[in-house]
């Protein structure tokens, strides 16, 4: 029941880019024929059939983007009843595919097809459905080759991996042209329940993520939604049924760095009266500029059982008033509470108490300059 006039609809409604993502030509390695568990991609759509394929993903575009008077499919989606352009700016080609000869033959076919007819088209590669490994190495391999604007990494990960691998992306190349959409990352525990554990250690990732923002251009939680009785994964950030809707402790930490995410990183440290390199990790920071609002908005993470007494430090930036809107996400690993927002006494330097096991927001308003 959901098309993609629908998403279309969707993503327009709730205020989000769409971003569809397409065969490349091959059934993703997850597929199966007939109880058979090797996997698919043995092959891919016959080269004769490779013209009428490319062309219906050039449709979708002019179908998504189409002037209503002016195109074939355009004008379609007019007299269905959406006259304005969609204004799609991203289309994914492949989905954790195994990046094979039938692979590239047939991505290649449809990136240069794209990039011809719609040069503005951000396409979206992909690099296979983990961090490492073959399909990882070629997918890069021949998204450098082809220059491919944007590649989608996906991994799920315990807690500790995403503990001791926050410098992911410092060490990636910077001269690459092709830039990251982390479209896929969760942290899975075993059961995997989604907590107050699972919420933070993805907040300490995020921080890292947004230092890392001239590399990681988006992200995606994944799953989002989850109808109840109708899901074949765990875990999922929202779940509903056909009478309520339940946020998991997960989607608030999302929530807030969506919400707060600025445009301008600000480089900051921390500096720690434990050395100890398990206290460092379970601790992380993040500060970002809003430059439509003048806002500075200081990401606080506390992954340790104790409070921290901390000293934020602001120099250099004229013009923060006295007072700013604090949310604290906190609660034992086990639990899952909800966000508290209040307000506080800041400025270019204040104290402020972290608790155990939080995520704090601050967001401080500052005098624009007219």
């Amino acid at each position: 029941g959901l098309g993609y006039y629908e998403y279309f609809q969707f993503c327009e409604d709730i205020g989000a880019e769409p971003l569809p993502v397409l065969a490349a030509g091959v059934p993703c390695q997850n597929s199966a024929c007939h109880g058979d568990l090797r996997g698919g991609q043995q092959g891919g759509i016959p080269m004769s059939e490779m013209g009428a394929y490319i062309q219906d993903i050039l449709d979708l575009i002019e179908w998504a983007n189409g002037d209503a008077k002016k195109t074939k499919w355009g004008k379609i989606r007019a007299e269905s009843g959406h006259p304005k352009p969609f204004n799609l700016k991203y289309i994914g080609i492949g989905n954790e595919d195994l990046i094979t000869d039938v692979f590239e033959e047939r991505f290649t076919m449809i990136y240069l097809a794209i990039k011809e007819k719609y040069p503005e088209m951000i396409v979206v590669g992909t690099v296979g459905p983990f961090n490492e490994g073959t399909d990882y190495v070629e997918g890069w391999k021949l998204a450098d080759k082809l220059g491919v604007p944007m590649v989608d990494e996906h991994y799920y990960q315990s807690p500790g991996w995403f503990l001791h691998n926050q410098d992911f992306y410092d060490k990636y190349d910077r001269s690459k042209k092709t830039k990251v959409y982390l479209g896929e990352y969760a942290t899975h525990i075993p059961g995997r329940r989604a907590n107050m554990e699972t919420a933070l250690t993805e907040a300490l990732y995020l921080a890292a993520l947004e230092r890392n923002g001239d590399v990681v251009h988006m992200t995606s939680y994944a799953p989002l939604l989850a109808k109840d009785g109708r899901t074949q994964w765990n875990p999922d950030l929202i779940y509903f049924n056909n009478r309520e809707v339940r946020p998991t402790t997960g989607y608030y930490v999302q929530k807030l760095y969506g919400q707060n995410a600025g445009d301008h990183y600000i480089p900051s440290q921390i500096n720690l009266d434990n050395q100890d390199s398990r206290v460092k990790l379970r601790v992380g920071s993040s500060i970002v500029r809003d430059s439509k609002t003048g806002d500075v908005i200081v990401k606080l993470v506390n992954l340790l059982p104790v409070s921290i007494e901390t000293d934020v430090r602001l120099p250099g930036m004229d013009g923060i008033q006295s007072s700013a809107t604090r949310t604290v996400l906190a609660g034992a690993p086990e639990t899952t509470p909800l966000p508290v927002t209040d307000t506080i006494e800041a400025g270019t330097s204040f104290k402020q108490e972290l608790p155990a096991y939080s995520f704090t927001v601050i967001r401080l308003k500052t005098q624009q300059v007219k």
